[in-house]
């Protein structure tokens, strides 16, 4: 039974009273029974909740009720059971920690690339696939080919890039992360370093799995998710823990490592994951 609908959503639009936000947000994500994290800054909102069908719409709605938001766009897929501990909603210089002044996809962003167009684009051999997650992440999946920047956080991306840059031959890229929220400062970053044909997939890779039929898709393996599900499977279930890969047990709630072979989380303490960075 699919009781939880899970929101992943987010929007750049200037907040200057993002602070002011925090706490009306926080109400009525409560009063909705909502579980997760959202993050609020200067530059847009970024989160991943969870709830029943109701309490997440409740909460979409207050934040499109706010014109600068009425675009938000949200992926949703759906639970067995609550994925999340707790609700926090934070204050963040950055929605995603990128750590470059002057990065605003608002102004420059590569070309977006639908689902359907995907597997073309990365089966030029003049197309340089990069995977702009982490390692950890990286680790449960990914497409074949894609290059990995082995970096453990996305504020370690720039520097990579800037190496990649000096090395480079020019070719075009096609990026790609979990929900697309890291692919729009990756790629504005990219154009600000002088590259100059940078593609992204758009909505991530949770929105190729949705769209790309099996049959038909380049994925390998799970995708990683922020998360007490861990990651999903190209049908969008949860793991739970099932199949996690040794390089990424180290980020994986405590307790869990000793029980991935009993099926997964049961109810693990979900305390020393890393925070979400989209």
């Amino acid at each position: 039974m699919t009781d939880f609908r899970i929101s992943a959503f987010f929007h750049f639009a200037p907040l200057d009273d993002y602070t002011a936000m925090r706490e009306p947000l926080l109400a009525v994500a409560r009063e909705a029974g909502i579980r997760g994290s959202i993050l609020l800054a200067g530059e847009g909102v970024n989160g991943t909740i969870a709830g029943t069908q109701a309490g997440v719409e409740r909460v979409l709605a207050h934040l499109r009720a706010d014109p600068r938001l009425a675009g938000l766009v949200e992926k949703a897929s759906f639970a067995g059971r609550m994925p999340f501990g707790r609700l926090k909603v934070r204050l963040k210089k950055e929605i995603v920690s990128l750590g470059v002044a002057g990065i605003d996809p608002r102004k420059a962003v590569g070309t977006y690339v639908a689902p359907a167009d995907w597997n073309a684009l990365i089966s030029d051999p003049d197309v340089v696939v990069l995977d702009t997650r982490n390692d950890y992440e990286i680790a449960f999946g990914s497409f074949e080919g894609a290059i990995s920047p082995d970096t453990r956080t996305f504020r370690s991306f720039p520097d990579w890039v800037r190496k990649a840059r000096a090395d480079g031959d020019g070719r075009k890229v096609a990026m790609f992360c979990t929900g697309g929220i890291r692919c729009e400062k990756a790629s504005a970053l990219l154009l600000s370093e002088g590259f100059g044909e940078v593609f992204h997939l758009e909505g991530g890779i949770l929105n190729y799995l949705e769209k790309v039929p099996e049959a038909e898709s380049l994925w390998q393996g799970a995708c990683f998710v922020f998360d007490e599900r861990v990651a999903v499977d190209h049908a969008l279930r949860p793991t739970w823990g099932r199949g996690a890969p040794e390089a990424a047990r180290e980020v994986l709630p405590a307790g869990l490592t000793d029980e991935l072979a009993e099926g997964g989380l049961a109810g693990a303490d979900a305390g020393a994951r890393p925070d979400p960075e989209e």
